[in-house]
């Protein structure tokens, strides 16, 4: 009962946690959105709107790079800073274009994943990756 209350923390627990926030939202984020529109681009790709003038394929591919692939590194924890960066620029994206930054509403998801990988860009992968085991 005492360790319920407590206020301590181990390096071990604060790296399995970040293990399972990684797993959690990479996995997420891969079967909920990325790999849907791998399956289905061209209708993914009607549905998207015209970012800065790119074209909506060039739109269509740095999303699904985002929302796959980067979710791929997070999961294994390899460049773990460095793919946070497109997730988070796409549910930034997704929030305020798709959703008229309605964090509460429809909008719930994306903003928990922003939340999320944000942590995860600011405190890092943790010692669980291959980051992790590189750094040694």
């Amino acid at each position: 009962m005492k360790k319920l209350f407590s206020i301590k923390y181990t390096a071990g627990a604060v790296n399995f946690a970040m293990l399972l926030l990684r797993v959690g939202l990479g996995t997420l984020m891969i079967v909920s959105h990325g790999y849907q529109k791998i399956t289905h681009f061209s209708a993914t790709a009607e549905k998207i709107p015209n970012l800065l003038g790119m074209g909506t394929t060039i739109n269509t591919t740095l999303i699904i790079f985002a929302e796959f692939f980067c979710s791929l590194f997070l999961i294994l924890g390899l460049f773990t800073r460095l793919a946070c960066v497109p997730l988070i620029i796409a549910m930034g994206v997704a929030l305020y274009k798709a959703h008229h930054l309605d964090f509460l509403g429809q909008g719930s998801l994306a903003s928990l994943f922003l939340i999320g990988f944000f942590t995860v860009l600011l405190i890092g992968p943790g010692k669980i990756s291959v980051d992790g085991m590189i750094g040694k």
